[in-house]
């Protein structure tokens, strides 16, 4: 794993560097427009609004103070350490003995403490972020805990929480983040929800433990359980008393689970359903067909589950899917290098206006440069592509025993091959081939996401090329392949049945590389390699104690991911190896993005309660349906 170094730029990169600095030029200070797509030699740049953004643009978000969140959130959450902290101290109830109501005033105040401290912990992590809606409940939040803090004499914690209070007032443009609307209104109805199931676990420990010194009515009992969520003592009596204290424990820790969840819920990252419209799509094929032989992933970015932002003139895109929190493209933008920049500034205007954390998986290193470039990013070496050419690829030689072995070996046991577009292949087939697919796949959740397209025969995709293997007539192994430019082809889909001859994958491989040169491609891009370089230089002679052990522990974590496997099935058919690169914008975000990535992989899936899966197994959707079916019944006449 290494860091991006600097190189000699070459053609196209000169390209983009130019355009960088005539962008620069604009953002500083020139008023003039930017040009449009029909210009002959106008470079893409970023619109002033920040493309799509509707807050501060590219330039102004880089004036931001990066001091004041970071300071922000951790005065917030020292001063609500303090407010939690402060009902340890032995005195607490003694400086109220002088009020009227000694005992209520002392049980709400430890409980505002105790609530507001909790939320402003809560709230921290979010105002860092920058979240306008944490801005706003930090303030009201800190105007409550001032005025208790003078209502009880904790002078220095209130002059804290007053200064904080100013500051953010002052400071409120630096807090733009902004939410999801959906979020809120699930956040109240999942409060809702958690209340009453609070209440009603509350009123059943009141029935089952049958320890209350009198038989209180309904409303009481409710009273009582409203208010043990808030720590607060009722008007119900216990015998004994340790059943009361049991009570208090579980409706406090019931209340500090639903201000958790809400909290959760109320501040947790946007994640809009990504969707590319079919007018979206026809765009972004016509840019591949221009520049689509510049990148191998680039096909790859008509998913169905990616959204896409374009530069001010069309002439670049990205498309990215949003991954708890994480703004996550992969590849290169598509579209001209020229126009590039002009696509990544509404890129990172985007991420900042939600507070997501922008990254990119496997981009060229073109690519990396520019990202870092435009937008203070960093970047890692993540893995190398392996690239066939298939002039230069041949089943001679001892390197290629292996490989020539296994392809005999499946031809002599009757296995036929077919390389076809997806276009020349019949919808009924191409339905029996998707039908096959789905029945070998083990889990209900498919991985990929950067080199994976997700689906098989859908419209638009006919020059995809589907590769077959078939054994007296059934389908036993299929490949699929992308286009990459107009002479490449990049892998896609690889399955096979499990109960079919070994080497199957190789077969289809070999075949289709034979197949190549009938079809017009000259180059096929196979699997990506994570970290190959550390594999492949940690097992030679001499090589370092740290890079001994950095190869020790990819194989450890082979057992779960295909690391060493996918390196040494690509190796097999003597491919070159391209750089591929990991943009993010600092090491502290590199954990929370890793995990996005290994997510949007499928090699990290959460578990998730699928209702309408439970409802179709208890039979629920089918008596639906009956009911809706069921003419209604028509009164008899009097």
């Amino acid at each position: 794993m290494t860091t991006l170094a600097h190189r000699d730029l070459g053609p196209d990169e000169r390209a983009a560097e130019m355009s960088d600095s005539e962008e620069a030029g604009h953002r500083s200070g020139a008023d003039e427009p930017a040009k449009d797509a029909g210009h002959p030699d106008g470079a893409d740049r970023p619109a002033k609004d920040g493309g799509r953004a509707e807050t501060a643009g590219f330039a102004d978000r880089r004036r931001h103070h990066v001091w004041v969140p970071r300071t922000a959130a951790l005065l917030t959450a020292l001063v609500g350490l303090s407010d939690i902290a402060a009902i340890l101290k032995p005195d607490l109830q003694n400086r109220l003995h002088h009020y009227l109501v000694p005992g209520t005033l002392s049980s709400v105040t430890r409980t505002a403490d105790v609530l507001i401290g909790l939320l402003l912990l809560l709230l921290a992590h979010a105002l860092r972020r920058r979240k306008r809606r944490a801005w706003q409940a930090v303030e009201a939040l800190l105007a409550f805990d001032i005025a208790i803090h003078f209502f009880r004499g904790r002078m220095p914690t209130a002059i804290v929480a007053l200064v904080l209070l100013v500051a953010l007032i002052y400071f409120r443009d630096e807090f733009y983040a902004e939410g999801d609307q959906r979020t809120r209104w699930r956040a109240l109805w999942v409060f809702g929800g958690l209340v009453v199931a609070d209440l009603v676990i509350g009123l059943t420990y009141m029935i089952l433990a049958r320890g209350l010194v009198m038989n209180y009515s309904f409303g009481m009992r409710v009273e009582e359980a409203l208010y043990g969520l808030f720590g607060v003592s009722g008007p119900v009596q216990w015998v004994p008393e340790a059943r009361g204290d049991l009570f208090s424990i579980l409706a406090a820790t019931l209340g500090l689970f639903t201000l958790i969840v809400t909290a959760y819920l109320f501040l947790r990252p946007a994640e809009p359903a990504a969707r590319l419209s079919a007018a979206d799509a026809d765009r972004v094929r016509e840019l591949l067909a221009k520049h689509g032989d510049r990148d191998s992933l680039g096909y790859f970015a008509l998913r169905n589950d990616k959204s896409v932002v374009w530069s001010p003139t069309g002439k670049a895109c990205i498309c990215y899917r949003v991954v708890s929190g994480v703004m996550l493209a992969s590849g290169d933008p598509i579209g001209d290098p020229e126009a590039w920049p002009g696509a990544i500034g509404p890129f990172l205007d985007e991420a900042a206006r939600h507070a997501w954390a922008p990254a990119v998986m496997g981009c060229s290193e073109l690519g990396a440069e520019v990202w870092c470039r435009e937008g203070q990013l960093t970047a890692l070496e993540l893995g190398d592509e392996a690239i066939v050419n298939v002039a230069d690829f041949s089943l001679a030689g001892r390197s290629m025993r292996n490989v020539r072995q296994m392809v005999n070996r499946v031809a002599k046991h009757g296995y036929v091959a077919d390389v076809r577009r997806v276009g020349d292949i019949p919808r009924a087939e191409l339905d029996a081939i998707v039908n096959a697919t789905d029945s070998w796949r083990g889990a209900a959740t498919e991985r990929g996401f950067s080199m994976a397209l997700g689906r098989i025969g859908a419209p638009g995709d006919n020059d995809c090329v589907l590769v077959t293997a078939k054994e007296d007539g059934m389908v036993r192994a299929v490949l699929q392949l992308v286009p990459w430019g107009a002479d490449g082809l990049s892998l896609d889909l690889m399955q096979r049945d499990k109960s079919a001859q070994a080497g199957l994958n190789d077969f289809l491989i070999t075949e289709t590389i034979k197949a190549a040169a009938g079809l017009g491609v000259k180059r096929i891009s196979l699997n990506f390699a994570v970290f190959r370089a550390a594999l492949e230089r940690g097992e030679r002679i001499g090589a370092g104690p740290v890079l001994k052990a950095w190869r020790s522990v990819l194989i450890f974590m082979s057992k779960w991911f295909q690391i060493e496997s996918l390196y040494k099935f690509n190796a097999k058919f003597s491919p070159v190896w391209q750089p591929r690169f990991f943009v993010f914008p600092s090491s502290k975000d590199a954990p929370r993005i890793a995990l996005a990535a290994l997510e949007a992989e499928a090699f990290l899936v959460w578990p998730r309660l699928h209702l309408r899966r439970i409802a179709r197994k208890l039979g629920l959707a089918t008596l639906r349906r009956q009911l809706r079916r069921q003419p209604p019944e028509i009164a008899p006449q009097q």
